[in-house]
């Protein structure tokens, strides 16, 4: 039996969800839902889904709806999340979590004592791209791990985002905007982080809208907008993370060093991508494709979906995105206090995919 789901939020990145989630054919989209209206509408009609814009209360007390996918902003993530749970319903959300530790807690704890689940962002640690890379870290192509260098160089959202502000505000920045991608790698092939060490900086009080009906607007810039953090992992070994919205020079990607070479990874805000191996035994170095399903954005929600009707736990978990939140958190008390932050949380490392997982397939 098909899972029915529900997009609370019909911003820029629904447009990548639904065009996955209405070709999965073990997921049902039944409504689209946002504070605004038209855009909801424009969003449900684009993709078929009946019915036009749905109010939230209406999809709240749909009983065929299982699953919310709650894409709103950040700082509405907990409520609506909280509104989702007590209406009985399974909770995805986009990243972060939360924008504190309490909230995420609260949302998390409000799901077990329901009996129910809160899974989230990012899926591109799902995408066929990273699932490569954990499976040749794990058969030892590169050596045990002990390093690695994860940066995210930008001149912004605002050049392309018709309404960018709330990335420039609490709850924003590099950091929590692009850091869940990097964190998410990062944790998954070393394990939990132990203790992080951090400094920061704003380059600019505003910022211009580069595109859309309001270009030229200019608005104030609150947070961080360069982040550099030394990770420590608890089972050993660190990593060094550069975030920014500030580089002229865009850059993006990840580098593990292990004992015996290098895995030049992906993009982590793609699903796609092949890995480059630089091998101390080989001169040249070596592409590995990825390998496995070409989806995208949804296969979380998807990956979830098919968990719960097989009762077992989902990979982009709910502790996982919370073990995120905690160190990206931590990273911004280590700026404040000028000193290391021990992350007090930890977080079970879910297996890869299955190399044959199809998410065009029904197995429902």
């Amino acid at each position: 039996m098909t899972v029915g789901v529900a997009l609370i939020g019909a911003g820029v990145i629904s447009d990548t969800y639904l065009e996955n989630l209405t070709r999965f054919p073990d997921v049902r989209v039944l409504a689209v839902s946002d504070l605004d209206t038209e855009r909801a509408a424009a969003q449900a009609a684009r993709f078929g889904i009946g019915g036009g814009a749905t109010a939230v209360a209406d999809v709240l007390a749909d009983p065929a709806v299982e699953v919310v996918v709650n894409l709103t902003v950040p700082a509405a993530h907990v409520d609506v999340g909280l509104a989702a749970l007590e209406a009985g319903k399974h909770v995805w959300t986009e990243k972060p979590l939360a924008l504190d530790r309490q909230s995420a807690r609260k949302l998390l704890d409000s799901a077990r004592e329901r009996g129910l689940r809160v899974a989230g962002a990012p899926d591109t640690v799902l995408g066929a791209a990273f699932q490569t890379v954990r499976r040749a870290v794990a058969a030892g192509r590169i050596g045990e791990p002990r390093t690695a260098v994860a940066q995210f160089l930008s001149e912004g959202p605002e050049r392309w985002h018709p309404a960018p502000e709330f990335l420039f505000r609490f709850g924003g920045g590099p950091l929590l905007d692009m850091g869940p991608y990097y964190l998410s790698d990062l944790v998954l092939l070393f394990g939990p982080v132990e203790r992080v060490t951090a400094t920061g900086s704003r380059a600019r009080d505003s910022r211009t809208i580069g595109s859309g009906p309001r270009a030229g607007t200019v608005f104030p810039v609150t947070v961080l907008t360069t982040v550099t953090a030394l990770i420590e992992f608890a089972g050993g070994g660190t990593a060094a993370l550069v975030l920014s919205f500030d580089s002229a020079l865009p850059r993006a990607g990840v580098e593990v060093v292990g004992t015996r070479g290098t895995a030049v990874l992906p993009d982590p805000n793609r699903f796609d991508g092949p890995t480059r191996l630089h091998l101390l035994d080989h001169p040249e170095p070596a592409d590995l494709p990825a390998r496995g399903h070409p989806a995208s954005r949804g296969t979380g929600v998807l990956e979830l979906a098919r968990s719960i009707r097989a009762g077992v736990p989902e990979r982009a978990s709910g502790e996982l995105a919370y073990h995120v939140l905690d160190v990206l958190l931590s990273i911004e008390e280590s700026i404040a206090a000028g000193q290391a932050v021990l992350v007090a949380s930890t977080a079970e490392i879910p297996p890869p995919l299955p190399p044959g997982w199809d998410p065009y397939a029904r197995t429902l």
